[in-house]
Parts: C-alpha cells; structure tokens; sequence
C-alpha cells in the first residue's frame, strides 16, 4: 500500500478531469481526493497498491479531451482513511 501527493497540469480543468479520477479509483478501489487549484492544475492524494495508482494514471492518459503534459509525484504516508473524494 502506497500514497502519492500528484500534481497534474496540461488541459486538466473544464474537460472531466476530478470526475474520470473519480470514478476510476472506485472502480480500482483507490482511496483519497482530488480537486482544482487556481493556477490551473489538478492536485491529488490518491492510496492503494502501486499496480492500481500506475493503471489509474496510464488511464487518465488516455481519457478524449484530457491532456497531461506534466505530472510531478511524491510518496507520502498513508492514512486511514475510506473512498475517494472530489474536494473544493
């Protein structure tokens, strides 16, 4: 089990983004949040085993209007914690 804090920029608000996020960590049974930050990036805590976080991501890459150009990962602790969110 893993966390990672990621933050997404390229086309990443306005085209979806929070809501594939969401619904492919529930479908991988991925917990944590994600939300849009002001300056136009995506921000997200996302936890599960490594394999499910490295599918979610190779998904969001392939999502019709979503267009990653950069994404900058860290590992963080994990928490306790039950579902994904979309945060405000």
């Amino acid at each position: 089990m893993i966390r990672k804090h990621i933050y997404f920029s390229g086309s990443v608000q306005g085209v979806g983004f929070r809501y594939r996020a969401y619904y492919i960590a529930q479908s991988l049974s991925l917990t944590g949040w994600v939300k849009n930050l002001w300056d136009g990036r995506v921000e997200m805590e996302v936890q599960g085993p490594a394999y499910g976080i490295d599918q979610m991501l190779e998904e969001l890459g392939h999502q019709r209007l979503i267009k990653i150009e950069h994404i900058e990962a860290a590992d963080i602790p994990c928490v306790d914690e039950v579902g994904f969110d979309i945060a405000n």
